[in-house]
């Protein structure tokens, strides 16, 4: 509880900080997103135990949606509850292998908040915050299972019309205890081209080939972790892991309030961690994600372009 009135309390303070309109973001750049549906398969990543044939692969469904807080002229913030499910299937036939990974029900829900505070026309300050519980619930449910937050705070900086740069950390804490710096580059070389990088999370090279037509080329950062009190008695006991998705995108707007996304190409696993004799067969491969969207009404924007 102390650490969630942390989170807020970390949120309300910024409100005493009002400066300019946000205008963050370069022309060309992906649109706001308010509501988002998404469904990832990866068929090249197959799990199973030793001795038996039985393999399995994960399905995830994910929905997002922000809710405006306040939106001033010199601030604005936002809330997005979250929630996420994932799914072991069954590829093809096999022996029962006694561990039936296909009874998981892995979910995770939890709560972005995000807020944007401009000093200036070109200078900015963004802070975000997530809590959240993620764990299998087949027999069990979240509330067993702990909290765990990432915080993050970024000072960016537009040095020209087509170039945004922004230095910041980031404070995770669920197993361990992590910290990191943020580094933000935004820079177009052309009204068509251009490079969006969020370290550690993003690199994407984008291509405009229309005003409603983006095709990018990204390597994405992601961590996936669920508690799993019931398999082993261990409530710290968890399957965790880290990958880096790397493809090619492509984020259609069809109209000035829905879109949709699809990226495909190899997920790179970086790190797996896995309970009892369970193992990754094989670790990478191939996955799909596709995404609906729908915009954020003009007056709830967080972020305005030009």
């Amino acid at each position: 509880m102390k650490r969630l009135i942390f989170l807020v309390a970390f949120q309300v303070f910024t409100v005493a900080l009002l400066a300019q309109d946000y205008k963050p973001g370069l022309p060309g750049m992906a649109p706001s997103k308010w509501i988002t549906f998404r469904n990832t398969h990866a068929p090249g990543r197959v799990y199973g135990v030793p001795g038996s044939s039985r393999r399995y692969t994960l399905e995830e469904n994910y929905i997002k949606a922000w809710i405006p807080v306040m939106r001033k002229s010199h601030f604005a913030m936002a809330v997005a509850p979250y929630y996420r499910s994932e799914q072991f299937e069954i590829k093809g036939t096999g022996a029962y292998d006694g561990e039936q990974m296909s009874t998981w029900n892995l979910r995770s829900i939890g709560l972005d908040m995000k807020s944007l505070i401009c000093f200036d026309s070109s200078t900015w300050m963004i802070n975000a915050a997530n809590v959240s519980k993620s764990a299998n619930v087949t027999g069990g449910s979240l509330s067993s299972v702990p909290f765990t937050y990432t915080l993050s705070s970024i000072f960016m900086k537009r040095r020209s019309p087509d170039t945004e740069m922004g230095l910041g950390i980031m404070v995770n804490k669920s197993n361990n205890f992590l910290i990191l710096p943020v580094v933000v580059y935004n820079h177009n070389f052309s009204s068509r081209f251009g490079i969006e990088m969020m370290l550690p999370h993003k690199l994407a090279w984008r291509y405009n080939m229309s005003p409603s037509d983006l095709l990018y080329v990204k390597a994405e950062a992601n961590t996936r972790s669920y508690f799993l009190p019931q398999l082993t008695g261990d409530t710290q006991d968890a399957f965790r892991r880290i990958d880096v998705d790397m493809g090619v995108a492509y984020n259609k707007s069809f109209t000035s309030f829905f879109g949709a996304e699809i990226f495909a190409g190899y997920r790179k696993n970086l790190s797996t961690r896995l309970p009892g004799s369970m193992l990754a067969v094989q670790s990478s491969g191939c996955f799909m994600t596709f995404e609906l969207y729908i915009r954020p009404p003009q007056g709830f924007r967080l972020n305005k372009r030009k």
